[in-house]
């Protein structure tokens, strides 16, 4: 064990003990195991997940605010959400998980979707319909569309 000492009226005193690398790697992959976990189990809760900054109520980003609004064009009212801004090990954790930089982060049936220019630009190509169909979840925008076609 190394640790760092100074000199204070002829005695040492440690004042910082330093861990070895082998023991910081021991740490951090315990926690990095403990995270993944606990994300693990967040994307089992729900077949639609978002991690945001904000609730879906009070989005604390224009990027989480789109998403949200998004999957509420869609009617997409089951999914879970979790703010990143109240637990700084999620935040870091998710994006380690899903190896993408940027909040919010969407997943399906447990895996990463993408963030708010993935899902806006799978929103306006048709994609997002058939992704949510394939967990059950019909799109609203397919009942507006059938509306649309009953009223020709």
């Amino acid at each position: 064990m190394l640790g760092i000492l100074r000199q204070i009226g002829g005695r040492r005193q440690e004042l910082v003990r330093l861990v070895s690398a082998p023991q910081l790697r021991t740490l951090c992959d315990a926690k990095n195991d403990e995270s993944k976990s606990k994300i693990e189990k967040l994307l089992k809760d729900s077949n639609v997940v978002l991690f945001m900054k904000g609730t879906p109520d009070q989005p604390m980003c224009g990027f989480s605010n789109a998403v949200v609004q998004i999957l509420n064009m869609h009617g997409v009212e089951n999914y879970s959400s979790h703010n990143v801004l109240e637990d700084e090990t999620i935040r870091q954790a998710v994006k380690s998980y899903s190896n993408w930089p940027t909040i919010p982060q969407v997943f399906i049936n447990g895996e990463f979707l993408g963030g708010c220019d993935i899902l806006l630009q799978m929103h306006q190509n048709g994609e997002l319909v058939e992704v949510l169909q394939s967990v059950g979840v019909r799109s609203a925008l397919l009942n507006s569309e059938t509306k649309k076609e009953d009223k020709k």
